[in-house]
Protein backbone atom coordinates (compact mmCIF):
# COMPACT_ATOMS: atom_id res chain seq x y z
CA UNK A 1 0.00 0.00 0.00
CA UNK A 2 1.34 3.29 -0.61
CA UNK A 3 2.08 6.37 1.66
CA UNK A 4 0.32 8.41 0.15
CA UNK A 5 -3.54 8.62 -0.99
CA UNK A 6 -5.32 10.12 -3.50
CA UNK A 7 -6.85 13.84 -2.82
CA UNK A 8 -3.78 13.84 -0.09
CA UNK A 9 -2.21 16.85 0.28
CA UNK A 10 1.36 17.81 0.48
CA UNK A 11 2.11 21.71 1.20
CA UNK A 12 0.28 23.13 -2.26
CA UNK A 13 0.03 19.87 -3.91
CA UNK A 14 -2.89 17.49 -4.15
CA UNK A 15 -2.54 13.75 -4.90
CA UNK A 16 -3.99 12.06 -8.30
CA UNK A 17 -2.50 8.89 -8.57
CA UNK A 18 0.70 6.38 -7.89
CA UNK A 19 2.75 5.91 -10.89
CA UNK A 20 5.54 3.85 -9.33
CA UNK A 21 7.43 2.16 -6.16
CA UNK A 22 9.77 0.35 -5.10
CA UNK A 23 11.57 -0.67 -1.68
CA UNK A 24 12.36 2.92 -0.67
CA UNK A 25 10.71 5.48 -3.15
CA UNK A 26 7.75 6.48 -4.42
CA UNK A 27 6.28 8.48 -7.40
CA UNK A 28 2.95 10.28 -8.19
CA UNK A 29 1.04 12.76 -10.29
CA UNK A 30 0.25 15.97 -7.95
CA UNK A 31 -1.58 19.03 -8.90
CA UNK A 32 -1.39 22.48 -7.61
CA UNK A 33 -3.90 24.95 -6.81
CA UNK A 34 -4.60 25.39 -10.14
CA UNK A 35 -4.56 22.02 -11.15
CA UNK A 36 -1.09 22.30 -12.89
CA UNK A 37 0.36 18.82 -12.84
CA UNK A 38 3.63 17.91 -11.25
CA UNK A 39 5.78 14.86 -9.87
CA UNK A 40 6.15 13.83 -6.51
CA UNK A 41 8.69 11.72 -5.28
CA UNK A 42 9.31 10.81 -1.83
CA UNK A 43 12.31 8.69 0.11
CA UNK A 44 11.03 6.42 2.93
CA UNK A 45 14.61 7.36 4.72
CA UNK A 46 14.71 5.01 6.82
CA UNK A 47 14.69 2.02 3.87
CA UNK A 48 16.86 4.25 1.76
CA UNK A 49 20.32 2.84 1.43
CA UNK A 50 22.46 4.85 3.51
CA UNK A 51 24.84 5.80 0.46
CA UNK A 52 22.07 7.94 -1.21
CA UNK A 53 22.02 10.24 1.69
CA UNK A 54 24.19 12.91 2.09
CA UNK A 55 26.37 14.39 5.38
CA UNK A 56 23.01 16.54 5.25
CA UNK A 57 20.52 13.64 5.96
CA UNK A 58 19.29 15.54 2.64
CA UNK A 59 18.72 12.62 -0.36
CA UNK A 60 21.36 12.74 -3.02
CA UNK A 61 18.46 12.92 -6.19
CA UNK A 62 16.75 16.13 -4.27
CA UNK A 63 20.02 17.93 -3.66
CA UNK A 64 21.09 17.47 -6.99
CA UNK A 65 17.56 18.46 -8.36
CA UNK A 66 17.83 21.34 -6.07
CA UNK A 67 21.40 22.74 -6.96
CA UNK A 68 21.31 21.55 -10.94
CA UNK A 69 20.08 24.67 -13.32
CA UNK A 70 20.16 23.30 -17.02
CA UNK A 71 17.65 23.50 -19.85
CA UNK A 72 18.56 19.79 -20.33
CA UNK A 73 17.83 18.31 -16.60
CA UNK A 74 14.52 18.08 -15.59
CA UNK A 75 13.46 21.15 -13.41
CA UNK A 76 13.39 21.13 -10.07
CA UNK A 77 9.99 23.32 -8.47
CA UNK A 78 10.16 22.16 -4.54
CA UNK A 79 11.42 20.20 -2.00
CA UNK A 80 9.79 19.35 1.88
CA UNK A 81 9.40 16.41 4.34
CA UNK A 82 6.60 15.31 6.30
CA UNK A 83 6.18 12.28 9.11
CA UNK A 84 4.22 8.99 7.88
CA UNK A 85 3.61 6.01 9.40
CA UNK A 86 6.55 4.72 8.32
CA UNK A 87 9.04 7.22 9.35
CA UNK A 88 10.36 10.62 8.28
CA UNK A 89 10.13 11.12 4.13
CA UNK A 90 11.39 13.40 2.00
CA UNK A 91 10.06 14.38 -1.11
CA UNK A 92 10.86 16.79 -4.66
CA UNK A 93 8.50 18.06 -6.69
CA UNK A 94 9.45 18.66 -10.59
CA UNK A 95 7.95 19.59 -13.62
CA UNK A 96 5.22 17.13 -15.55
CA UNK A 97 6.83 15.57 -18.51
CA UNK A 98 4.86 17.28 -20.92
CA UNK A 99 6.77 15.68 -24.31
CA UNK A 100 7.73 12.48 -26.13
CA UNK A 101 10.30 10.21 -24.52
CA UNK A 102 12.99 9.13 -26.92
CA UNK A 103 12.44 5.39 -27.19
CA UNK A 104 8.66 6.21 -28.14
CA UNK A 105 10.06 8.73 -31.04
CA UNK A 106 12.46 6.38 -32.04
CA UNK A 107 10.17 3.67 -31.62
CA UNK A 108 7.40 5.31 -34.12
CA UNK A 109 9.90 6.84 -36.01
CA UNK A 110 12.71 4.64 -36.81
CA UNK A 111 16.19 6.46 -37.10
CA UNK A 112 16.29 9.61 -37.01
CA UNK A 113 18.40 12.12 -39.10
CA UNK A 114 21.83 13.11 -38.05
CA UNK A 115 21.09 16.58 -37.80
CA UNK A 116 18.45 15.59 -35.17
CA UNK A 117 20.25 13.56 -33.82
CA UNK A 118 23.82 15.06 -33.06
CA UNK A 119 21.56 17.90 -31.17
CA UNK A 120 19.64 16.00 -29.35
CA UNK A 121 22.98 14.04 -28.16
CA UNK A 122 24.69 17.68 -27.72
CA UNK A 123 21.67 18.10 -25.29
CA UNK A 124 22.24 14.85 -23.18
CA UNK A 125 25.88 15.92 -23.02
CA UNK A 126 25.07 19.39 -21.68
CA UNK A 127 22.72 17.75 -18.90
CA UNK A 128 25.57 15.47 -17.79
CA UNK A 129 28.12 18.59 -17.81
CA UNK A 130 25.63 19.80 -15.34
CA UNK A 131 25.73 16.90 -13.46
CA UNK A 132 29.45 16.31 -13.35
CA UNK A 133 30.04 20.06 -12.07
CA UNK A 134 28.36 18.84 -8.88
CA UNK A 135 30.31 15.39 -9.35
CA UNK A 136 27.80 13.22 -9.97
CA UNK A 137 26.99 10.49 -12.36
CA UNK A 138 23.39 9.74 -13.64
CA UNK A 139 24.09 6.02 -14.11
CA UNK A 140 21.64 5.65 -16.48
CA UNK A 141 21.42 7.21 -19.50
CA UNK A 142 18.86 5.55 -22.21
CA UNK A 143 16.34 6.25 -24.75
CA UNK A 144 13.94 6.24 -22.57
CA UNK A 145 15.29 8.53 -19.71
CA UNK A 146 15.48 11.17 -22.21
CA UNK A 147 12.70 13.64 -22.34
CA UNK A 148 12.07 15.29 -26.22
CA UNK A 149 10.52 18.50 -23.84
CA UNK A 150 7.36 20.07 -25.65
CA UNK A 151 7.73 23.19 -23.37
CA UNK A 152 11.33 23.59 -25.01
CA UNK A 153 10.07 23.27 -28.63
CA UNK A 154 12.20 19.50 -28.82
CA UNK A 155 15.20 19.79 -26.57
CA UNK A 156 16.21 17.29 -24.47
CA UNK A 157 15.63 17.05 -20.58
CA UNK A 158 17.57 13.97 -18.61
CA UNK A 159 14.52 12.22 -16.11
CA UNK A 160 14.78 9.72 -13.61
CA UNK A 161 17.73 10.40 -11.29
CA UNK A 162 16.45 7.20 -9.31
CA UNK A 163 20.01 5.91 -9.98
CA UNK A 164 22.26 9.04 -10.10
CA UNK A 165 25.30 8.95 -7.29
CA UNK A 166 29.06 10.00 -6.71
CA UNK A 167 31.38 8.40 -8.99
CA UNK A 168 31.50 4.72 -7.43
CA UNK A 169 33.96 1.72 -7.78
CA UNK A 170 32.89 -2.02 -6.64
CA UNK A 171 30.66 -1.07 -4.31
CA UNK A 172 27.13 0.17 -6.22
CA UNK A 173 25.07 2.59 -3.92
CA UNK A 174 21.85 1.85 -5.91
CA UNK A 175 19.96 -0.85 -7.18
CA UNK A 176 21.07 -2.59 -10.73
CA UNK A 177 17.77 -4.89 -11.05
CA UNK A 178 16.15 -2.53 -14.32
CA UNK A 179 19.28 -1.33 -15.41
CA UNK A 180 19.39 -1.34 -19.29
CA UNK A 181 22.78 -3.47 -20.01
CA UNK A 182 22.80 -2.44 -23.88
CA UNK A 183 24.05 1.01 -22.44
CA UNK A 184 26.25 0.38 -19.83
CA UNK A 185 29.90 0.61 -19.79
CA UNK A 186 31.92 -2.81 -19.77
CA UNK A 187 33.15 -1.11 -16.68
CA UNK A 188 30.01 -1.09 -14.69
CA UNK A 189 30.70 -5.36 -14.45
CA UNK A 190 33.06 -4.34 -12.37
CA UNK A 191 30.95 -2.06 -10.26
CA UNK A 192 32.13 1.07 -11.80
CA UNK A 193 30.42 3.76 -12.62
CA UNK A 194 31.64 7.37 -13.84
CA UNK A 195 32.12 10.09 -16.19
CA UNK A 196 32.90 7.77 -18.84
CA UNK A 197 30.76 5.48 -17.77
CA UNK A 198 28.21 7.92 -18.24
CA UNK A 199 29.53 8.89 -21.83
CA UNK A 200 29.71 5.31 -23.38
CA UNK A 201 25.61 5.41 -22.58
CA UNK A 202 25.12 8.81 -23.92
CA UNK A 203 27.15 7.35 -27.51
CA UNK A 204 24.88 3.99 -27.35
CA UNK A 205 21.93 6.26 -27.11
CA UNK A 206 23.14 8.35 -30.15
CA UNK A 207 23.85 4.66 -32.18
CA UNK A 208 20.15 3.93 -31.59
CA UNK A 209 19.42 7.32 -32.90
CA UNK A 210 21.30 7.14 -36.42
CA UNK A 211 20.43 3.23 -36.51
CA UNK A 212 17.01 2.52 -34.81
CA UNK A 213 18.47 0.04 -32.67
CA UNK A 214 20.62 -0.44 -29.69
CA UNK A 215 24.65 -0.98 -30.71
CA UNK A 216 24.42 -4.33 -29.42
CA UNK A 217 21.34 -6.86 -28.95
CA UNK A 218 21.94 -10.00 -26.85
CA UNK A 219 18.94 -12.64 -25.47
CA UNK A 220 19.58 -12.08 -21.96
CA UNK A 221 18.13 -13.81 -18.84
CA UNK A 222 16.57 -10.87 -17.16
CA UNK A 223 16.84 -13.51 -13.51
CA UNK A 224 20.34 -13.40 -13.71
CA UNK A 225 22.15 -10.78 -11.35
CA UNK A 226 23.46 -7.04 -13.20
CA UNK A 227 27.26 -8.82 -12.53
CA UNK A 228 26.31 -11.58 -14.70
CA UNK A 229 24.51 -10.10 -17.17
CA UNK A 230 26.62 -7.56 -18.17
CA UNK A 231 30.22 -10.00 -18.29
CA UNK A 232 27.62 -12.02 -20.91
CA UNK A 233 27.29 -8.63 -22.63
CA UNK A 234 30.93 -7.74 -22.15
CA UNK A 235 31.71 -11.11 -24.19
CA UNK A 236 29.25 -10.90 -26.91
CA UNK A 237 30.61 -7.55 -27.62
CA UNK A 238 34.22 -8.79 -28.40
CA UNK A 239 32.52 -11.69 -30.48
CA UNK A 240 30.37 -9.25 -32.65
CA UNK A 241 32.27 -6.08 -32.88
CA UNK A 242 29.81 -3.44 -34.67
CA UNK A 243 31.44 -2.44 -38.38
CA UNK A 244 30.58 1.70 -37.61
CA UNK A 245 32.99 2.49 -40.48
CA UNK A 246 30.31 0.55 -43.32
CA UNK A 247 27.38 2.07 -42.07
CA UNK A 248 25.78 5.21 -44.08
CA UNK A 249 26.95 7.76 -41.53
CA UNK A 250 29.08 11.07 -42.00
CA UNK A 251 32.57 11.18 -41.43
CA UNK A 252 31.58 13.55 -38.39
CA UNK A 253 29.14 11.09 -36.98
CA UNK A 254 31.29 7.47 -37.81
CA UNK A 255 34.31 9.14 -35.45
CA UNK A 256 32.36 10.75 -32.53
CA UNK A 257 31.19 6.55 -32.64
CA UNK A 258 34.14 5.06 -33.27
CA UNK A 259 35.88 6.68 -30.46
CA UNK A 260 32.71 6.67 -27.91
CA UNK A 261 32.00 3.00 -27.78
CA UNK A 262 35.37 1.75 -28.05
CA UNK A 263 35.60 -1.03 -25.78
CA UNK A 264 38.86 -0.48 -24.88
CA UNK A 265 38.98 1.81 -21.86
CA UNK A 266 42.23 3.44 -22.80
CA UNK A 267 40.83 4.23 -26.82
CA UNK A 268 37.26 6.20 -25.55
CA UNK A 269 36.80 9.32 -24.35
CA UNK A 270 38.67 10.03 -20.77
CA UNK A 271 36.20 13.05 -19.83
CA UNK A 272 33.37 15.16 -20.83
CA UNK A 273 35.89 18.31 -21.65
CA UNK A 274 37.49 15.95 -24.45
CA UNK A 275 34.50 14.62 -26.27
CA UNK A 276 33.63 18.49 -26.43
CA UNK A 277 36.66 19.18 -28.38
CA UNK A 278 35.55 16.89 -31.31
CA UNK A 279 31.92 18.67 -30.85
CA UNK A 280 32.55 21.37 -33.69
CA UNK A 281 30.65 24.18 -32.37
CA UNK A 282 29.55 25.00 -36.36
CA UNK A 283 27.95 21.99 -36.54
CA UNK A 284 25.30 23.04 -33.40
CA UNK A 285 22.79 25.44 -32.88
CA UNK A 286 23.98 28.40 -30.68
CA UNK A 287 21.61 27.58 -28.09
CA UNK A 288 22.14 23.39 -28.11
CA UNK A 289 24.34 23.34 -24.69
CA UNK A 290 23.83 26.90 -23.75
CA UNK A 291 25.28 25.83 -20.20
CA UNK A 292 29.29 25.46 -21.90
CA UNK A 293 29.37 28.33 -23.32
CA UNK A 294 31.49 29.45 -20.70
CA UNK A 295 34.25 26.27 -20.62
CA UNK A 296 33.77 24.92 -24.05
CA UNK A 297 37.45 24.75 -25.35
CA UNK A 298 38.29 27.08 -28.13
CA UNK A 299 40.49 25.36 -29.95
CA UNK A 300 38.72 26.01 -33.56
CA UNK A 301 39.71 29.10 -35.82
CA UNK A 302 43.15 29.59 -34.25
CA UNK A 303 41.41 29.67 -30.85
CA UNK A 304 39.60 32.97 -32.24
CA UNK A 305 36.41 32.00 -33.36
CA UNK A 306 34.56 34.77 -35.16
CA UNK A 307 30.31 34.43 -34.91
CA UNK A 308 28.61 36.55 -36.76
CA UNK A 309 25.49 37.74 -34.93
CA UNK A 310 23.42 39.13 -37.51
CA UNK A 311 23.08 35.98 -39.65
CA UNK A 312 19.69 33.73 -40.04
CA UNK A 313 20.81 30.26 -40.26
CA UNK A 314 17.29 28.50 -39.60
CA UNK A 315 16.88 24.83 -40.86
CA UNK A 316 15.75 23.54 -44.31
CA UNK A 317 13.89 20.37 -43.95
CA UNK A 318 13.60 18.29 -47.45
CA UNK A 319 9.72 17.57 -48.12
CA UNK A 320 10.02 13.59 -47.39
CA UNK A 321 7.10 11.93 -45.06
CA UNK A 322 3.84 10.92 -45.24
CA UNK A 323 2.53 14.43 -45.75
CA UNK A 324 -1.14 15.11 -45.29
CA UNK A 325 -1.92 10.96 -43.88
CA UNK A 326 -0.33 12.24 -40.88
CA UNK A 327 -3.64 14.85 -40.54
CA UNK A 328 -6.43 13.86 -38.19
CA UNK A 329 -9.44 15.86 -39.81
CA UNK A 330 -9.57 19.05 -41.92
CA UNK A 331 -10.52 16.89 -44.99
CA UNK A 332 -12.23 19.86 -46.86
CA UNK A 333 -8.54 22.21 -46.32
CA UNK A 334 -6.43 19.52 -47.73
CA UNK A 335 -9.03 19.02 -50.96
CA UNK A 336 -8.94 22.90 -51.26
CA UNK A 337 -5.36 22.40 -51.42
CA UNK A 338 -4.55 19.53 -53.21
CA UNK A 339 -7.09 21.17 -56.44
CA UNK A 340 -6.20 24.63 -55.57
CA UNK A 341 -2.16 24.59 -54.85
CA UNK A 342 -0.93 21.20 -55.35
CA UNK A 343 -2.38 20.33 -58.59
CA UNK A 344 -0.89 23.53 -60.11
CA UNK A 345 2.48 22.91 -59.20
CA UNK A 346 2.70 19.53 -59.91
CA UNK A 347 1.17 19.90 -63.19
CA UNK A 348 3.16 22.47 -65.02
CA UNK A 349 2.06 21.91 -68.68
CA UNK A 350 -1.66 22.40 -67.90
CA UNK A 351 -0.54 25.39 -65.43
CA UNK A 352 1.20 27.16 -68.43
CA UNK A 353 -1.58 25.93 -70.91
CA UNK A 354 -4.33 28.10 -68.31
CA UNK A 355 -2.11 30.60 -66.90
CA UNK A 356 -2.70 28.77 -63.67
CA UNK A 357 -1.18 31.02 -61.19
CA UNK A 358 -0.89 29.39 -57.61
CA UNK A 359 -1.92 31.40 -54.24
CA UNK A 360 0.89 33.45 -53.00
CA UNK A 361 0.49 32.58 -49.45
CA UNK A 362 -1.64 31.16 -47.05
CA UNK A 363 -3.44 32.06 -43.34
CA UNK A 364 -4.53 29.40 -40.90
CA UNK A 365 -5.46 30.75 -37.86
CA UNK A 366 -7.58 29.56 -34.40
CA UNK A 367 -6.85 28.81 -31.11
CA UNK A 368 -3.99 27.38 -30.14
CA UNK A 369 -3.15 23.94 -30.15
CA UNK A 370 -5.27 22.73 -33.17
CA UNK A 371 -2.24 21.96 -35.22
CA UNK A 372 -1.66 25.32 -37.52
CA UNK A 373 1.86 24.64 -37.51
CA UNK A 374 2.17 20.80 -37.78
CA UNK A 375 -0.07 21.36 -40.67
CA UNK A 376 2.06 23.66 -42.84
CA UNK A 377 5.00 21.33 -42.13
CA UNK A 378 2.74 18.22 -43.64
CA UNK A 379 1.42 20.81 -46.72
CA UNK A 380 5.32 20.45 -47.17
CA UNK A 381 5.63 17.17 -47.32
CA UNK A 382 2.81 16.36 -49.34
CA UNK A 383 4.11 18.81 -51.99
CA UNK A 384 7.65 17.15 -51.81
CA UNK A 385 8.53 21.23 -51.51
CA UNK A 386 11.68 21.85 -48.84
CA UNK A 387 10.67 23.45 -45.15
CA UNK A 388 11.20 26.33 -43.06
CA UNK A 389 10.04 26.95 -39.54
CA UNK A 390 10.87 30.70 -38.81
CA UNK A 391 10.29 31.86 -35.18
CA UNK A 392 10.42 35.62 -34.11
CA UNK A 393 13.78 34.93 -32.17
CA UNK A 394 15.08 33.65 -35.59
CA UNK A 395 14.98 37.25 -37.24
CA UNK A 396 15.55 39.19 -33.73
CA UNK A 397 18.99 41.46 -33.93
CA UNK A 398 20.59 43.87 -31.49
CA UNK A 399 21.96 45.73 -34.47
CA UNK A 400 19.52 48.55 -35.96
CA UNK A 401 17.94 47.43 -39.39
CA UNK A 402 19.03 44.43 -38.36
CA UNK A 403 16.49 42.64 -38.66
CA UNK A 404 15.44 44.47 -41.96
CA UNK A 405 18.79 42.40 -43.25
CA UNK A 406 17.57 38.99 -41.99
CA UNK A 407 14.71 39.19 -43.28
CA UNK A 408 15.85 40.12 -46.98
CA UNK A 409 18.34 37.15 -45.92
CA UNK A 410 15.84 34.40 -45.17
CA UNK A 411 13.74 35.18 -48.47
CA UNK A 412 17.02 34.89 -50.41
CA UNK A 413 17.95 31.80 -49.00
CA UNK A 414 14.42 30.53 -50.03
CA UNK A 415 14.83 31.14 -53.50
CA UNK A 416 18.53 29.54 -53.79
CA UNK A 417 16.17 26.28 -52.19
CA UNK A 418 13.19 26.65 -54.10
CA UNK A 419 10.60 25.07 -54.40
CA UNK A 420 9.95 25.87 -50.71
CA UNK A 421 7.23 25.92 -47.87
CA UNK A 422 7.91 28.99 -45.37
CA UNK A 423 6.11 29.11 -42.08
CA UNK A 424 5.98 31.66 -40.40
CA UNK A 425 4.54 30.64 -36.70
CA UNK A 426 3.13 32.97 -34.29
CA UNK A 427 2.71 35.64 -37.39
CA UNK A 428 1.52 38.53 -35.47
CA UNK A 429 5.02 38.71 -33.67
CA UNK A 430 6.31 39.75 -37.23
CA UNK A 431 4.16 42.04 -39.16
CA UNK A 432 2.32 43.71 -36.04
CA UNK A 433 -0.20 46.16 -36.85
CA UNK A 434 1.62 49.26 -37.69
CA UNK A 435 -1.21 51.47 -36.57
CA UNK A 436 -0.59 50.57 -32.95
CA UNK A 437 3.34 50.27 -33.71
CA UNK A 438 5.77 53.49 -31.79
CA UNK A 439 8.85 52.35 -33.66
CA UNK A 440 9.92 52.90 -36.52
CA UNK A 441 12.17 49.92 -36.66
CA UNK A 442 9.09 48.07 -36.36
CA UNK A 443 7.35 49.49 -39.54
CA UNK A 444 10.37 49.65 -41.34
CA UNK A 445 10.31 45.69 -41.31
CA UNK A 446 6.73 45.35 -41.73
CA UNK A 447 7.40 47.37 -44.66
CA UNK A 448 10.09 44.72 -45.89
CA UNK A 449 8.09 41.85 -45.36
CA UNK A 450 5.30 43.61 -47.50
CA UNK A 451 7.92 43.74 -50.58
CA UNK A 452 9.29 40.16 -49.66
CA UNK A 453 5.83 38.61 -49.64
CA UNK A 454 5.15 40.25 -53.35
CA UNK A 455 5.39 37.70 -55.97
CA UNK A 456 6.61 34.76 -53.67
CA UNK A 457 4.74 31.99 -55.75
CA UNK A 458 6.59 33.18 -58.52
CA UNK A 459 9.73 32.51 -57.30
CA UNK A 460 9.08 28.93 -55.85
CA UNK A 461 7.77 30.22 -52.27
CA UNK A 462 4.92 29.31 -50.38
CA UNK A 463 4.04 31.16 -47.59
CA UNK A 464 2.29 29.76 -44.49
CA UNK A 465 1.23 32.21 -41.64
CA UNK A 466 0.16 30.65 -38.49
CA UNK A 467 -1.77 32.60 -35.59
CA UNK A 468 -3.91 33.06 -32.61
CA UNK A 469 -4.59 36.60 -32.93
CA UNK A 470 -5.33 37.47 -36.42
CA UNK A 471 -6.77 40.53 -35.62
CA UNK A 472 -2.97 41.56 -34.73
CA UNK A 473 -1.41 41.57 -38.07
CA UNK A 474 -1.41 44.70 -40.01
CA UNK A 475 -4.11 44.21 -42.90
CA UNK A 476 -1.87 45.40 -45.67
CA UNK A 477 -0.66 41.83 -45.70
CA UNK A 478 -3.75 39.87 -45.79
CA UNK A 479 -4.62 41.24 -49.05
CA UNK A 480 -4.18 39.52 -51.94
CA UNK A 481 -1.42 38.87 -53.51
CA UNK A 482 0.11 38.69 -50.37
CA UNK A 483 -1.26 36.05 -48.21
CA UNK A 484 -3.70 35.30 -50.04
CA UNK A 485 -6.01 32.78 -48.06
CA UNK A 486 -7.32 32.79 -44.61
CA UNK A 487 -8.05 29.47 -42.82
CA UNK A 488 -9.62 29.41 -39.85
CA UNK A 489 -8.88 25.66 -38.31
CA UNK A 490 -11.14 24.93 -35.82
CA UNK A 491 -11.39 22.51 -32.71
CA UNK A 492 -11.89 19.44 -34.08
CA UNK A 493 -14.21 17.15 -34.11
CA UNK A 494 -15.85 13.95 -32.88
CA UNK A 495 -14.22 12.15 -35.94
CA UNK A 496 -10.91 14.26 -35.87
CA UNK A 497 -10.34 13.20 -32.18
CA UNK A 498 -10.97 9.55 -32.87
CA UNK A 499 -8.45 9.49 -35.29
CA UNK A 500 -6.17 11.49 -33.44
CA UNK A 501 -5.90 8.81 -30.30
CA UNK A 502 -5.52 6.20 -33.07
CA UNK A 503 -2.38 8.33 -34.65
CA UNK A 504 -0.69 9.08 -30.97
CA UNK A 505 -1.32 5.52 -30.04
CA UNK A 506 0.16 4.03 -33.10
CA UNK A 507 4.03 2.84 -32.38
CA UNK A 508 3.27 2.66 -28.63
CA UNK A 509 2.41 -0.61 -26.58
CA UNK A 510 -1.34 -0.39 -26.23
CA UNK A 511 -4.02 -2.79 -25.47
CA UNK A 512 -5.74 -2.55 -29.39
CA UNK A 513 -8.90 -4.91 -28.83
CA UNK A 514 -9.76 -3.29 -25.57
CA UNK A 515 -9.32 0.77 -26.62
CA UNK A 516 -12.58 2.45 -27.71
CA UNK A 517 -11.84 5.28 -29.85
CA UNK A 518 -15.44 6.53 -30.16
CA UNK A 519 -15.87 6.64 -25.90
CA UNK A 520 -12.56 8.32 -25.97
CA UNK A 521 -13.31 11.22 -28.77
CA UNK A 522 -16.88 11.15 -26.81
CA UNK A 523 -15.46 12.39 -23.60
CA UNK A 524 -12.62 14.71 -25.42
CA UNK A 525 -15.75 17.03 -26.72
CA UNK A 526 -14.15 20.70 -26.83
CA UNK A 527 -10.50 19.50 -26.19
CA UNK A 528 -8.02 20.46 -28.95
CA UNK A 529 -5.43 18.70 -30.44
CA UNK A 530 -2.46 19.35 -28.04
CA UNK A 531 -4.73 18.36 -25.36
CA UNK A 532 -5.18 15.08 -27.09
CA UNK A 533 -1.68 14.26 -27.31
CA UNK A 534 -0.63 15.33 -24.14
CA UNK A 535 -3.56 13.01 -22.73
CA UNK A 536 -2.21 9.71 -24.47
CA UNK A 537 1.73 10.41 -23.65
CA UNK A 538 0.34 11.36 -19.99
CA UNK A 539 -1.30 7.40 -20.24
CA UNK A 540 1.94 6.16 -21.96
CA UNK A 541 4.30 8.10 -19.07
CA UNK A 542 2.49 6.23 -16.71
CA UNK A 543 2.22 2.50 -18.38
CA UNK A 544 5.98 2.85 -19.21
CA UNK A 545 6.81 3.77 -15.20
CA UNK A 546 4.62 0.50 -14.66
CA UNK A 547 6.05 -1.52 -17.57
CA UNK A 548 2.08 -2.31 -18.18
CA UNK A 549 0.48 -1.67 -21.87
CA UNK A 550 -1.29 1.87 -22.23
CA UNK A 551 -5.00 0.41 -21.24
CA UNK A 552 -8.28 2.01 -21.55
CA UNK A 553 -8.51 3.00 -18.03
CA UNK A 554 -5.19 4.86 -18.04
CA UNK A 555 -6.58 7.48 -21.31
CA UNK A 556 -9.42 7.54 -19.40
CA UNK A 557 -7.61 8.84 -16.34
CA UNK A 558 -6.12 11.18 -18.20
CA UNK A 559 -9.20 12.80 -19.56
CA UNK A 560 -10.58 12.76 -16.26
CA UNK A 561 -7.52 14.94 -15.07
CA UNK A 562 -6.83 16.94 -17.79
CA UNK A 563 -8.93 20.02 -18.65
CA UNK A 564 -9.27 21.32 -21.79
CA UNK A 565 -7.19 23.90 -23.13
CA UNK A 566 -9.80 26.01 -24.29
CA UNK A 567 -12.79 27.21 -22.42
CA UNK A 568 -16.31 28.05 -23.87
CA UNK A 569 -15.86 32.05 -23.36
CA UNK A 570 -12.41 31.76 -25.21
CA UNK A 571 -14.39 29.62 -28.12
CA UNK A 572 -17.26 32.44 -28.54
CA UNK A 573 -14.40 35.36 -28.78
CA UNK A 574 -12.48 32.98 -31.98
CA UNK A 575 -15.91 32.51 -33.39
CA UNK A 576 -16.28 36.26 -33.45
CA UNK A 577 -12.38 37.06 -35.17
CA UNK A 578 -13.28 34.65 -37.71
CA UNK A 579 -16.43 37.32 -38.53
CA UNK A 580 -14.04 39.82 -38.56
CA UNK A 581 -11.41 37.81 -40.56
CA UNK A 582 -13.53 36.89 -43.10
CA UNK A 583 -14.59 40.27 -43.42
CA UNK A 584 -11.52 41.57 -44.79
CA UNK A 585 -11.17 38.64 -47.02
CA UNK A 586 -11.79 39.40 -51.27
CA UNK A 587 -15.29 38.46 -52.08
CA UNK A 588 -14.54 34.79 -53.45
CA UNK A 589 -14.03 33.56 -50.22
CA UNK A 590 -13.48 29.67 -49.45
CA UNK A 591 -16.16 27.85 -48.36
CA UNK A 592 -16.00 26.82 -44.73
CA UNK A 593 -12.95 24.39 -44.02
CA UNK A 594 -12.40 22.65 -41.35
CA UNK A 595 -12.60 19.46 -40.01
CA UNK A 596 -14.77 17.12 -41.89
CA UNK A 597 -18.25 15.94 -40.50
CA UNK A 598 -18.52 12.60 -41.85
Amino acid sequence: MSILQEESIIDVYKVQCLIKQNEYTETYRVVDEDEHPYFLKLYVLKRTPTQLILDEQEVLEISLLRKTQNTNVISYISHGSFESPVGTCQYVVTTYFTGEILADKITKEGKLDETTALNIFTGIVSGLVSLNRLNICHNDITPANVMLSHNLHGKPELIDFGHASAACSGTIPFSTKDLDIRYCSNATAAGIFNEKTDIFSAFATLFTMLTGTAPWEPKMDVDNSFAIRMNRMKRFRKENPIDIQNLPLSNLAKVLLMKGLALDGGEGYKNIEELICDLPKEQLSPDCIPDMANWMPHNHNNGNPQVNTNTTSVEIKKGTGRGFEDIAGMQSLKDTLQKKVIFVIQNKEKAEKYRLTPPNGMLLYGPPGCGKTFFAEKFAEQTSFNFMLIKSSDLASTYIHGTQEKIGELFKKAELNAPIVICFDEFDAFVPNRSFADNSNISSEVNEFLTQLNNCAGRGIFVVATTNRPDMIDPAVLRTGRIDKHIFVPLPDHDARKEMFAIHLKGRPYEEKSIDFDTLATMTDGYIASDIAYIVNDAAMTAAFTNTTISQKLIEESIHSTSPSISKSLKEEYDKMREKVEGIERKNILSEIGFRNR
